[in-house]
């Protein structure tokens, strides 16, 4: 994740299940510098095509300038960074002025409970793995480090996984990008490859028990462990 990167936004790339009628139509990641009439000349030949047009947006798309159109220069982050308030909603405006439209052009936010809804068995299994690892690290005194996953693809194209550390300075306000070769030629979707990699990490269910209409969540007893760092001022 990150401003600059586009991996959510191009994830709903795999909602398409290859066929260029369903929806998403346009997907504008931060990675390209967009011209707008050309993004405005796509949108008239998918509604043309299709009646209708489904546009995702990432925050943090820029112009043909390189600027963020959805920053808000008066507010920063916690980085120093411009707040992103809305790229989605710059573009609906311009979208309405530009092709004086009056069919309705709706903008719907991925609020971060939707972005965090997981339901496949390796993501839970992967954050039970994260969790484990994290805490066994702290116990044995590391301090410094992010828990990642090592995804390794074997021979026969199965994709397995394991857990490990990644000193933290290598991550904190560090952004890894979309390739550009994971992006077609115009910049409107992720291609081929870009599904490649993002289709393994959605695949299979969990079906979660439940109790009286409510998921059954399993009721955790504390166990308190001596303590092993320093405290920091």
């Amino acid at each position: 994740m990150g401003r600059s990167a586009g991996w959510i936004a191009a994830g709903t790339v795999l909602a398409k299940r290859g066929n260029p009628a369903n929806p998403p139509h346009i997907i504008l990641v931060p990675e390209i510098q967009y011209d707008v009439d050309a993004v405005l000349a796509k949108i008239k030949e998918t509604v043309e095509a299709y009646k209708y047009c489904v546009m995702v947006v990432g925050e943090g798309i820029k112009n043909q300038k390189g600027e963020e159109i959805g920053a808000d220069k008066d507010r920063l982050d916690a980085f120093g960074h411009p707040v992103l308030a809305g790229a989605a909603e710059v573009l609906k405006e311009i979208v309405q002025r530009q092709t004086r439209n009056q069919d309705p052009h709706r903008v719907a936010g991925l609020c971060p409970a939707r972005r965090r809804a997981l339901r496949q068995p390796d993501r839970c299994q992967q954050r039970f793995a994260c969790g484990e690892a994290a805490v066994r690290a702290a116990v044995e005194g590391q301090s410094g480090y992010m828990v990642k996953i090592v995804r390794n693809t074997e021979p026969d194209g199965q994709v397995k996984w394991s857990t490990g550390l990644q000193p933290l300075a290598d991550i904190a306000n560090v952004e890894h990008f979309v390739p550009r070769d994971w992006i077609s030629e115009d910049g409107f979707l992720p291609n081929e490859k870009f599904v490649a990699y993002a289709q393994p990490l959605i695949e299979g269910e969990v079906k979660f028990p439940f109790e009286a209409g409510l998921p059954k969540y399993v009721a955790l007893e504390k166990s308190k462990v001596e303590k092993k760092l320093p405290l920091r001022g």
